[in-house]
């Protein structure tokens, strides 16, 4: 029996590759420190007999060590699918030492034991946030410099660079993704969480930070997932980088703000602040360019405003059932 081992699997995203994971036929082990996770996640999974969990900061290497030996028993690694992160930018932005740990440190530890467990695939899931601001510049896979302006897009960088010597140096394969923003659920954060729980919590005025302009590429958690299988199965290089995410202009938090109040509160006032900026180390703009991965055969089905529209309908209805 093979395993897929998945760090930071009580994240939303990690909820949704498990399942389709385990859909196919695997087995997963699944991993995470329940700092930003969320442990109910796991509830649908457990007592399947593909799958195993263990709460471990892998930003602890003796403790990931311990917990992938254990997990060597049932079998050989076949690969691992590193989604642990730190998801909260201000709070790194306030303290560099959390994107340090969570983000960096568990990657460099998931290829030094990825080296002494003899595991030939890293899937990694990185960020448009290593790119900088390149303003209107449709952003490609080569671009340059990279400049980012977050602690959370520094240490995304940082483990890009690790993961490419590691390639260089001992190990096989590794498929790097550089994710849009993702909506979908199970949700945990994110613009279209805040403005819904702001809405139920005040229904008639929804504050948002900045003047709303913003606009940013927007892909539906599925077609990630989608995305991120189709890579590991047709990708054929040693080292790989692919940009995922619409072939659009991305959509605007004015055209956010407008849709969760549409759904959730349609009499309430949406007060907007000032500056095209929503918090320190937020790039304002991005579009993605993807031709790269339209190359080797996916595209997504929904633009950015469709991915949008299907969340606020999924999470007005997740957070309604959490009220």
């Amino acid at each position: 029996m093979t395993l897929h081992v998945l760090t930071g699997g009580a994240g939303f995203i990690a909820s949704n590759l498990i399942h389709r994971l385990i859909d196919l036929g695997e087995t997963v082990f699944v991993l995470d420190d329940l700092s930003r996770g969320r442990p109910d996640f796991w509830a649908p999974f457990q007592g399947r007999p593909r799958f195993r969990s263990a709460i471990v900061d892998c930003a602890d290497l003796q403790a990931f060590r311990t917990a992938l030996r254990d997990a060597v028993g049932d079998g050989d690694i076949a690969a691992v699918w590193h989604l642990a992160a730190n998801s909260d930018i201000p709070a790194g932005i306030a303290d560099p030492r959390i994107d340090l740990q969570r983000t960096f440190m568990t990657t460099f530890n998931t290829l030094v034991l990825m080296r002494e467990f003899a595991i030939p695939t890293l899937h990694f899931a990185s960020s448009s946030a290593i790119y900088g601001d390149h303003g209107e510049t449709a952003i490609h896979e080569d671009i340059g410099p990279l400049e980012p302006i977050s602690n959370y897009g520094a240490m995304k960088l940082a483990s890009e660079a690790q993961i490419r010597a590691a390639v260089e140096a001992f190990l096989p394969k590794a498929n790097v993704v550089r994710f849009p923003n993702v909506v979908g659920v199970p949700a945990t954060h994110g613009v279209i969480v805040d403005f819904v729980d702001k809405l139920q919590a005040t229904p008639h005025t929804l504050d948002v930070l900045g003047d709303g302009t913003q606009r940013k590429a927007y892909l539906h958690v599925e077609e990630l997932v989608d995305a991120m299988l189709f890579i590991a199965a047709h990708a054929q290089g040693r080292y790989n980088v692919f940009n995922v995410g619409p072939p659009d202009q991305g959509v605007t938090v004015r055209a956010i703000a407008e849709t969760v109040r549409d759904r959730v509160a349609p009499d309430a006032e949406i007060r907007y602040g000032t500056g095209g900026r929503g918090w320190v180390g937020d790039v304002p703009r991005f579009r993605y360019a993807t031709d790269r991965l339209a190359a080797l055969g996916w595209r997504p089905r929904h633009d950015s405003i469709g991915a949008v529209r299907r969340a606020v309908d999924q999470i007005a209805a997740q957070e309604r059932g959490r009220g």
